[in-house]
């Protein structure tokens, strides 16, 4: 995702926001497939890449990569692991970062904003 500002907090807003969103997409598919026998829940972690990245000094998207992995939640007897619960309160939660990701943004925005017409 670009923020059409070719910063480094751009870059890490565009960053989180692409994590979340892959991590909305991931818990919809596990929420979809609760009954799906065989199925395995995965989960996503970009925090870990993200944090690697500005350790580094590499505030680009570029050097961040959001990974799967599958969940280490009990299979039941159909070999499904999806636990509804679980999912549910990751997707409220991945749903409220995404919320103050977006309005991190937008702040950002309206600084700059308001720093321009100031000059």
């Amino acid at each position: 995702m670009s923020l059409g500002m070719p910063d480094a907090v751009s870059s890490v807003l565009a960053s989180a926001l692409d994590g979340l969103a892959t991590r909305q997409s991931v818990i919809a598919d596990n929420i979809a497939n609760v009954d799906t026998p065989g199925f395995r829940a995965t989960s996503v972690d970009f925090e870990a890449s993200l944090t690697a990245a500005l350790q580094r000094g590499e505030m680009s998207a570029a050097g961040v990569t959001p990974t799967t992995r599958p969940t280490n939640a009990p299979v039941g007897a159909d070999g499904n692991n999806v636990d509804l619960r679980q999912e549910s309160l990751a997707a409220v939660q991945s749903q409220f970062q995404y919320q103050v990701m977006t309005r991190a943004v937008s702040d950002r925005a309206s600084l700059l904003s308001i720093a321009a017409g100031a000059m």
